[in-house]
């Protein structure tokens, strides 16, 4: 089976690497410490999934390596606010762009219209992406395991803090329970294999005995029933990260709102 992740990760090695040469790193870490010199809104993703009814993260997901264009016209600087006015208790913008259709600048373009914390999805290798991050007013990072080994994803971790970025750590799978012990903001499970992009929310059920739940856990991906987040809630989940489901909605907003309700 063709294993989508290791594509993803390779070209993401190349766009760093390219993305380095446009802008230094040196340069850019200049810019960061400017901005951090700064006061900005202390936006806790972590404390907004504690604090909310639902603990939905609703996703900004214009396109899907497995299943092509879901919206392609859409708007960053209108979906995500409208997910922020209709329940959503932070937001997830994806920002790779040649898989998923993202783009950095849509951080920057939602992070005016809306006050709740925005996490930046991406397949992170690198700490000149923790920079871009903050620099783009992300609130949260995604670190996945499945794409670093554990020593880096430590490093990118303690980076990550020290740029004010909260955390949400990913597995999917058993064997990756030692990244647990790296002390994230929020541990989030999976529910798609990233090598077959095979989705099954089963994953979350199956996992949650064995995760710390004195952390905030996260369950990701093929969520699109209210009964489901009953569910995975008394299973101890926190947080939901839903996008497909909304984003294939002709208002991604208002089904956010349905769903809400029905909750």
């Amino acid at each position: 089976m063709k294993d989508i992740l290791e594509d993803i990760i390779a070209w993401k090695r190349r766009e760093v690497e390219e993305l380095k040469y446009q802008l230094p790193p040196r340069e850019l870490h200049a810019i960061v410490e400017r901005a951090m010199d700064t006061p900005q809104p202390i936006r806790s993703m972590k404390g907004a999934l504690a604090q909310s009814a639902t603990g939905i993260i609703a996703e900004f997901k214009r396109k899907s390596p497995s299943k092509g264009w879901i919206k392609e016209d859409g708007k960053a600087e209108i979906i995500p606010a409208s997910y922020a006015q209709n329940g959503a208790a932070a937001l997830s913008i994806l920002t790779d762009e040649h898989f998923f259709g993202g783009a950095l600048s849509f951080i920057q373009k939602a992070r005016p219209e809306v006050t709740i914390p925005i996490l930046r999805k991406d397949f992170i290798i690198d700490e000149y992406q923790l920079f871009e991050a903050r620099r783009a007013q992300a609130d949260a990072v995604l670190l996945i395991a499945a794409a670093l080994p554990i020593a880096q994803c430590r490093t990118l971790l303690q980076t990550a803090h020290e740029l004010q970025l909260e955390v949400l750590l990913e597995i999917h799978q058993e064997d990756e329970l030692d990244y647990a012990a790296l002390e994230p903001d929020m541990l989030g499970v999976n529910n798609r294999h990233l090598g077959s992009f095979h989705t099954d929310v089963q994953t979350s059920f199956q996992l949650a005995s064995k995760l710390p739940h004195e952390m905030l856990l996260v369950s990701e991906s093929g969520i699109s029933n209210p009964e489901t987040i009953r569910l995975l809630r008394r299973a101890g989940y926190r947080g939901f990260l839903m996008g497909e489901h909304f984003m294939r909605a002709a208002n991604p907003g208002a089904a956010l709102r349905e769903f809400v309700l029905e909750i």
